[in-house]
């Protein structure tokens, strides 16, 4: 498995490297792209793998989390990449996957722990894999989302900027409904089986509901008010950072029921 999970790493990590060298060409270049999708493969082989060492589908720690985050970000990037009814920049793609390389940098550092191990009693949930998976896969387009919001802030014409508005908020408008799922219903339904609460204000079920807060006050920007630009870009990009917040701060700095490593 370390030989599976350390050959995507160079596969994402030469995939970064062509797509800089390509950032500031006109002409594109697919071989980034199969390359992020090999790497999501190989990953999604991690997974395989260990969850039949632990005899229970691997998403119950931050290790196993992280590769599955990574591995449905490439695929998404992936997508939006290959598609043609949404415009894709080679910058977004660029800024995802390399978010992607990030995740896997922390999942193969000493943060993490990386023994397969067979989890408690508690996260051997139904409940608990639609809960994280949901929530990772409405996070991993959150992550396109960004990357399109961060690049409308710095761009200088209005037709560019109306072009990543709309990736901010197609991606946005997709990865919603499958956070909301996750974060917040499974893992409330979760929660009452576990611990017999519904709701608890544990850090990280505080800090999921004040992501979904943002992202509910962007669409309610977007839909209701029809606001475009920097301001509407700026929540988007927060809401990210909120995210990655929900993931890493919650269980290296505040303890609760859901800091895990």
């Amino acid at each position: 498995m370390t030989i599976i999970s350390t050959t995507a790493c160079i596969v994402l990590s030469f995939a970064v490297i062509i797509q800089i060298i390509f950032l500031f060409r006109k002409a594109d270049e697919p071989i980034s792209q199969w390359m992020t999708l090999l790497a999501a493969v190989l990953l999604m082989a991690v997974s395989i793998v260990r969850s039949i060492q632990i005899q229970f589908i691997a998403l119950t720690g931050t290790f196993e989390s992280l590769i599955f985050y990574a591995a449905v970000i490439c695929i998404i990037s992936f997508v939006y990449k290959t598609q043609r009814r949404i415009p894709q920049s080679k910058t977004i793609s660029f800024i995802s996957i390399f978010i992607a390389l990030v995740f896997l940098a922390v999942a193969s550092s000493p943060l993490t722990g990386k023994e397969a191990l067979l989890p408690v009693p508690s996260l051997r949930s139904s409940w608990l894999l639609l809960h994280v998976s949901f929530a990772f896969i409405g996070e991993s387009f959150f992550v396109v989302s960004f990357a399109a919001a961060l690049v409308s802030l710095f761009v200088k014409t209005e037709e560019r900027r109306l072009k990543y508005d709309r990736i901010t908020y197609t991606a946005i408008l997709v990865g919603y409904p499958v956070f909301t799922a996750g974060a917040l219903i499974f893992g409330s339904i979760w929660a009452q089986k576990a611990w017999g609460r519904w709701w608890g204000w544990d850090p990280k079920e505080t800090w999921a509901l004040i992501t979904w807060l943002v992202y509910t006050f962007y669409l309610h920007l977007r839909l209701i008010f029809k606001k475009k630009g920097k301001l509407i870009s700026l929540v988007a990009v927060i809401g990210f950072l909120c995210t990655i917040f929900t993931l890493f701060g919650v269980n290296y700095l505040l303890p609760g029921l859901h800091s895990y490593k």
